[in-house]
């Protein structure tokens, strides 16, 4: 090793666009308007064709805009959410803050993604009280949507994509955040497309749906300062638009970079005691490139003494942390999402990274000594 190796870089995404991120921000400062602004109403309408919805509204954050999106659907308190506890708690504290309560279904082992049979358990065991699904695509893959889509539709569930890691993510050709009535997305700093700062957005192609959500973004206001409901306050602002359009420019290239990146480790990780997903991979944009293994804490430590940057997502379910460790959560037993929680470890991954710095993780991971069991 001749240098660290982050396991993210924020700095160098705004390093690879400086110059035009400078400029934007530059003349939005100019302009002197910085909260919903020309250069937001810009980004939505952007960012909505990119996915390939039809309306886009920017937000504060991904947390609120889970919570927007469910809050225009009519989620409150005492509703059920079908979700999944293999995801960041923010999934759990956004359904939380409706007054909902988040319902937990098991992960299929080989992704870590929501198990579609887990949630039509669920919807057979609880009734009317489920009220929406929350399918996280997590690491920057999709989860099953065909089949998830599928038991939506047959139990009348409406469906709200969490996609804070699935920017351009798609599942048979169609993008995340299309599938259902809304698609819900993060824009923190280390995401696929990142802001510098918080930012988060939802799209939708119902229109009915896109005003409700817009209400609720800016205290109801329907005219300024007269609330026709009790809504919030959640607003992207002007410089982080700017800056999320320049960089929206290039997230496919992006996107692109963490597919090769993703290839070499795909292709090289050759360890006994380290387990690389090797099938299809198709729509898969790579918001974390993350293996498997039994001895992760020792590997995690063999990595960081070569300053090698690894983190593991995530180091305990929801469910199983102190806020959310109520039983009436998890009403069935989640033996996937609990045995995940032990072996998995995201691998160094930003488009920046030169592919010689992932070669290196590759022969670092393939001389480890695995302590003996």
């Amino acid at each position: 090793m001749t240098h660290p190796i982050p396991q993210c870089s924020p700095l160098a995404a705004y390093q690879a666009q400086a110059a035009d991120i400078d400029t934007a921000i530059r003349e939005t400062l100019a302009a002197g308007r910085y909260v919903l602004g020309p250069r937001v109403a810009e980004f939505e309408a952007r960012f909505a064709q990119w996915i390939g919805a039809t309306h886009g509204l920017g937000l504060a954050n991904g947390t609120d805009a889970l919570e927007i999106a469910l809050r225009a659907l009519g989620i409150g308190a005492g509703d059920f959410v079908a979700t999944t506890s293999m995801s960041a708690v923010a999934t759990a504290v956004a359904i939380r803050k409706t007054g909902a309560s988040p319902l937990f279904a098991d992960i299929e082992p080989q992704h870590g993604l929501i198990d579609p049979v887990g949630i039509e358990s669920l919807l057979a065991s609880h009734g009317g009280r489920i009220r929406a699904i929350v399918p996280v695509h997590l690491y920057g893959r999709c989860a099953d949507m065909d089949a998830i889509m599928t038991i939506a539709n047959r139990y009348g569930v409406p469906v709200v994509e969490d996609c804070a890691q699935a920017h351009g993510a798609s599942w048979n050709g169609r993008t995340a955040g299309t599938f259902g009535a809304f698609g819900s997305f993060s824009f923190y700093p280390t995401k696929n497309l990142g802001a510098i700062g918080d930012g988060g957005a939802v799209v939708t192609s119902d229109p009915d749906l896109r005003e409700r959500a817009r209400l609720l973004r800016e205290y109801g206001w329907k005219t300024r300062y007269i609330s026709d409901i009790e809504g919030g306050n959640s607003r992207l602002d002007e410089l982080q638009a700017g800056v999320l359009s320049v960089k929206l420019a290039r997230l496919h290239d992006d996107n692109m970079a963490r597919r090769r990146i993703a290839q070499v480790y795909r292709e090289g990780l050759a360890h006994p005691g380290v387990e690389v997903f090797r099938g299809d991979d198709t729509g898969h944009v790579y918001h974390q490139f993350v293996v498997l293994s039994d001895q992760r804490d020792a590997l995690h430590a063999h990595l960081a003494s070569l300053e090698i940057g690894a983190l593991v997502h995530y180091p305990a379910a929801i469910h199983q942390q102190p806020a959310y460790a109520c039983a009436d959560y998890a009403p069935m037993p989640l033996p996937n999402t609990e045995r995940w929680t032990t072996r998995v470890l995201s691998l160094p991954m930003y488009p920046q990274m030169p592919i010689a710095d992932a070669k290196c993780v590759v022969d670092a991971i393939n001389a480890w000594s695995a302590p003996a069991r």
